[in-house]
């Protein structure tokens, strides 16, 4: 693949090489692997290259890169690493905090390819989770919810009991996103109560509470998604737009819980990971896998341009 990028006012070279996580989810009911990681586990151990000081020019709509101003500069590597999140909201809340410490902690896998996985002891400089949704285009979330989670998880528990501080407070109809989520996972799970049915009457409020007090409701990534969007669209990645409504299971989950994550390890020090997600279809619904893979690693590049 040539590599096609926006700079972002990037103006000194640095040839430290840098270093993408790049996140799917587990197996859930009926997927017995998860086409998120299908199209994520590919990336691991591979190397990108960006060239730092090449420019972006419009030439009739379409992106063309100039050539960079020294043909002696090396282009800068991208060290990506992939890992398998399981769809369970207590496995995301061991999980995410260790991908965002210096060094990262990974969690353990059984399979010897990821049994020891070597961390930048600086930590990553991107995050990128990638999880399933239903059928049609890719979706770029631009924000994360704290609470709204009802539906059971890939092992039928649900997400931590919040204590609410309005107990008047009057539930909202579920969101289109919501709706989908929701079919998505009673169609997985075979034989179960709908995951959104908790008890009778007005459900107890579930997402994050101790150690998260102090976060807002909503966190929004600070990475431009609809400029990314723009990028994509124009270097050939049509199925794809951005998106304000996660759908409050374990995708929204793990976004929220990163950004969180990111906002206290860079009051910490003063460096922390840009964080984004994406969602896919299930394979051919109507993107294959590779297709997917292509606009992950053409997001990489293009993200990895800014920092």
């Amino acid at each position: 693949m040539s590599p096609v990028q926006e700079p972002n006012g990037v103006h000194e070279h640095d040839d430290r090489p840098l270093n993408v996580l790049v996140t799917g989810f587990g197996p859930f009911s009926r997927y017995a692997v998860n086409p998120s990681w299908l199209a994520v586990k590919p990336l691991h151990n591979t190397v990108l290259n960006i060239d730092v000081l090449a420019t972006p020019i419009m030439i009739d709509n379409h992106v063309v890169m100039a050539e960079p101003e020294s043909p002696s500069t090396r282009p800068r590597q991208i060290h990506i690493t992939a890992i398998e999140i399981p769809v369970v909201y207590e496995d995301v809340l061991a999980i995410v905090p260790g991908l965002h410490a210096r060094p990262p902690v990974l969690p353990i896998s059984d399979d010897p390819e990821y049994s020891s996985i070597s961390t930048p002891h600086d930590g990553f400089d991107l995050i990128f989770h990638v999880g399933v949704a239903g059928r049609g285009p890719l979706r770029m979330e631009r924000v994360g919810h704290k609470f709204g989670y009802n539906m059971k998880d890939a092992k039928g528990c649900q997400a931590p009991i919040v204590r609410r501080e309005d107990t008047n407070r009057v539930p909202s109809e579920p969101s289109e996103a919501e709706r989908m989520e929701m079919e998505m996972a009673r169609l997985a799970n075979y034989g179960m109560d709908p995951p959104n049915v908790v008890d009778s009457g007005e459900p107890p409020k579930r997402g994050f509470g101790k150690g998260y007090e102090t976060y807002p409701e909503e966190i929004y990534t600070d990475i431009d998604v609809e400029k990314l969007v723009q990028y994509l669209k124009m270097s050939g990645v049509e199925q794809i737009y951005s998106s304000l409504d996660a759908g409050h299971y374990l995708c929204d989950f793990i976004y929220y819980c990163s950004l969180a994550e990111a906002k206290r390890a860079s009051a910490k020090s003063d460096k922390s990971s840009k964080i984004l997600f994406l969602h896919c279809p299930p394979v051919n619904q109507p993107l294959s896998t590779e297709e997917v893979t292509e606009a992950i690693k053409r997001s990489v590049i293009w993200l990895c341009g800014g920092l």
